[in-house]
């Protein structure tokens, strides 16, 4: 009978550079996803979008998230998760690029779907290759302080907005973004690939894809399923509906294009201290707790945001609104792989991510209809609130806790 062990990364590679190497990766990812929100509010101006068209954008982008989750997912259980976790960055980081080139709507929308593809791909695979490296009593910190690059990449992309896009255009923006996701093409070269997945390679057969999507469905894991589901969907809408758009909803408020960069870069800081906190609890206090609880904070938040119409209440919702949502996020990433066992891990966190961005397509798309058909902002933050509401009873009733277990091995 199998048993559990703790992994054991390769020599000479601490945890730190593990850590770092994938992290960086990480970080290219957020600077594109939080680019992508600024230049929605540049390109309204420059090539005269309607909010509908603009709902497009980010729509098409969690589009490619949704089928490069899934398709990645499962090849990670396949072929390793190194392999997949190279081939989602440069997917990636060529669309990136070659974006910036474009010329029509047309063609932005169709490199936005690979970018998309290769975000999507790999997100989940990074969280579970850094889950299956570490000790399982510094794994939820571990992965929390991972997902933290995500904060780092929208506060360059902040920067970048405020500094750049006015002068020299979002082209340029674009060209920032994906230049330096070559350089951590080289670094994943370095990388090992997870012990787990390389104990299993003496396997003499492993099992195919359809095998490993109905297994998630089996007796042990169909709860799991359900709740991870329901609550990747209810986060990811609302995210990505909100955070995509929120250079522009703060247009909405009467705010200029320079004042609503400068007031979503102040909000953007709060990111840090949201990842630095959960990862600081989640270890101590469990990952439900956490997930509950700033779920609920990023619930409460998003109403006051919707509703608030002064400079101090937009930018205190605002930054209350980064620092709940971006630390349930950092819990999410720890909490999604602990479910499974090593043969589906990454099926498994694919097929969650892959739903949540089904609600990636739908939340953007919303805003942007509603928006042209003149519902109010605090109709729509009202949506996102008991969206969030929604996820968090589903932890609550369905969620196992997974505070320092080891990893299934079968």
């Amino acid at each position: 009978m199998a048993v559990n062990t703790p992994p054991t990364l390769q020599p000479g590679i601490s945890r730190n550079t593990l850590l770092a190497v994938a992290g960086l990766g990480w970080m290219f990812d957020a600077l594109d996803v939080g680019l992508l929100s600024f230049i929605m509010a540049a390109l309204k101006h420059d090539w005269n979008l309607t909010a509908t068209a603009l709902g497009w954008i980010g729509g098409i982008n969690s589009i490619g998230m949704a089928l490069g989750a899934l398709m990645f997912g499962l090849l990670a259980d396949r072929i390793g998760r190194k392999k997949v976790f190279i081939l989602t960055l440069l997917t990636f980081s060529v669309a990136s690029g070659l974006s910036a080139a474009s010329t029509t709507l047309a063609m932005l929308l169709f490199l936005r779907f690979f970018i998309g593809l290769g975000l999507g791909g790999e997100l989940p695979v990074a969280s579970t290759l850094v889950s299956e490296s570490v000790q399982a009593h510094e794994r939820g910190k571990i992965v929390v302080l991972l997902e933290s690059f995500w904060a780092l990449g929208w506060i360059i992309a902040a920067l970048i907005a405020y500094f750049v896009i006015p002068d020299y255009g979002w082209r340029v923006a674009l060209l920032l973004g994906a230049l330096p996701a070559l350089y951590a093409v080289y670094l994943r070269f370095r990388l090992p690939d997870s012990p787990r997945y390389l104990s299993q390679t003496a396997a003499p057969k492993k099992p195919g894809f359809i095998e490993n999507l109905t297994r998630l469905f089996s007796r042990p894991y169909r709860r799991a399923t359900v709740m991870l589901w329901v609550l990747w969907f209810c986060v990811v809408f609302s995210y990505y509906g909100m955070f995509l758009w929120l250079p522009s909803v703060v247009g909405l408020k009467g705010f200029g294009l320079m004042k609503s960069f400068e007031y979503v870069l102040i909000m953007t800081l709060a990111q840090l201290p949201g990842y630095f906190t959960a990862a600081w609890l989640i270890d101590r206090f469990g990952r439900k707790f956490v997930l509950i609880t700033y779920l609920s904070g990023t619930a409460l938040s998003a109403y006051f945001f919707g509703n608030a119409d002064t400079v101090a209440q937009l930018l205190i919702a605002g930054m209350l609104l980064s620092f709940f949502n971006l630390g349930a996020w950092g819990a999410l990433y720890v909490y999604t792989p602990e479910q499974y066992p090593d043969a589906i891990r990454a099926t498994g966190a694919g097929a969650a991510a892959s739903i949540g961005r089904v609600g990636g397509i739908l939340g953007p798309l919303m805003v942007g209809y509603f928006v042209a058909a003149h519902i109010s902002i605090e109709m729509i933050f009202i949506i996102f609130c008991s969206t969030i509401v929604v996820g968090v009873i589903a932890v609550a009733v369905l969620g196992k806790e997974t505070q320092r277990t080891e990893l299934k091995m079968l």
